[in-house]
């Protein structure tokens, strides 16, 4: 036996390797693959900081993450000032912090993000370059009618126009429009399905970050304008037996893949259907490009719908209903007069 050489670390037993892919598994389930996604992009921005600039990106360090947010914010963390990058928002560097608080926590070493280094930095960012919130223009019931009408009679508009009445009728979120599978499915991926009844409507089944929830979309007052139709024909035409409900379809616009839609999508044809539409054609192309966004389906119907506010937000799952009021882009903001109320 040759003493001098080292033998192979112990391999951990079978048992104990299936529990730790089990609970990796379980692990990767608790958050979306977008956020995981997103989580990856802003560990990989910080780690190429760190090394442009001599530091290391472990052990988390309060000082160094303070000097990187605020490179972010002031748009020189790129590392290359010919480049003109703009600076981050509020909103995207908060993220990033998120981003990075779960990276240091999956290597072991928790981040402080109350620490003062960190929580002064961000303070001194939000109170200079914070800017009000701007909301995505809502799609109202009459705009979409619009849209669809620039949409073809072939696969492609079939898909499409069942994209845009159910994600509208529903009040989903693009992710929720694109995770929807055509029949229950205990081992999909998927973020729900749907059952379709004749004569009545679909009921869509959501998976969301609180539970399980159910969505009722009723059939149109025309076979035009009805999401139930619309998805009868695209399931029909498209020849979607099971898996995901909303898939690619070949350039030769007679295939469809079997791999689920990219929610990206969603939101292009929003953009897309909209502007070829005219909808907001009051406004120069340039800032009409920037007014729609998947969300803007979701914000129409709660404008849209003359009905009381608490069904409007059950049917869009919110938890409040000032979370409601924020997507209603048309309602009375001042139907209750404390000024008139109080004698004046």
């Amino acid at each position: 036996m040759d003493m001098g050489s080292s033998s192979p670390a112990p391999r951990a037993p079978a048992r104990l390797e299936a529990l730790v892919e089990t609970a990796t598994g379980y692990a990767n389930a608790a958050s979306s693959e977008n956020t995981r996604d997103a989580y990856a992009k802003d560990w990989r921005h910080f780690s190429a900081w760190c090394r442009r600039e001599g530091f290391d990106p472990m052990p988390p360090s309060s000082q160094v993450i303070g000097l990187y947010i605020g490179a972010c914010a002031s748009g020189t963390a790129a590392g290359d000032p010919k480049r003109g990058l703009p600076p981050l928002s509020v909103a995207t560097i908060e993220r990033r912090l998120s981003g990075l608080a779960w990276n240091f926590t999956q290597r072991g070493q928790p981040m402080d993000r109350a620490d003062r280094h960190i929580a002064t930095v961000l303070a001194g960012i939000r109170r200079k370059h914070a800017k009000p919130p701007r909301q995505k223009e809502a799609v109202l019931g009459e705009d979409l009618l619009a849209m669809i009408a620039t949409l073809g009679h072939d696969l492609r508009g079939l898909r499409d126009r069942a994209i845009l009445l159910l994600g509208f009728a529903g009040g989903l979120r693009r992710s929720e429009i694109v995770g929807l599978d055509v029949a229950r499915d205990d081992n999909s991926d998927g973020a729900g399905w749907i059952e379709i009844f004749p004569d009545q409507g679909v009921l869509v089944t959501l998976r969301g970050k609180t539970g399980w929830r159910e969505v009722e979309v009723g059939r149109g007052s025309s076979d035009q304008s009805c999401p139930v139709v619309a998805l009868e024909s695209w399931i029909r035409f498209g020849r979607i037996a099971r898996g995901p409900l909303f898939r690619r379809i070949f350039k030769d616009n007679k295939t469809v893949d079997v791999e689920r839609l990219s929610d990206k999508h969603v939101a292009r044809l929003v953009k897309q259907t909209a502007l070829a539409a005219g909808v907001r054609s009051d406004l120069p192309e340039g800032e009409r490009e920037l007014l729609f966004s998947g969300h803007s389906l979701r914000a129409g119907l709660a404008s849209s719908a003359d009905i009381e506010e608490r069904y409007v937000q059950k049917h869009l799952g919110h938890a409040s209903a000032e979370m409601t009021r924020k997507y209603q882009r048309r309602r009375d903001r001042f139907r209750t007069n404390l000024t008139k109320a109080s004698g004046l």
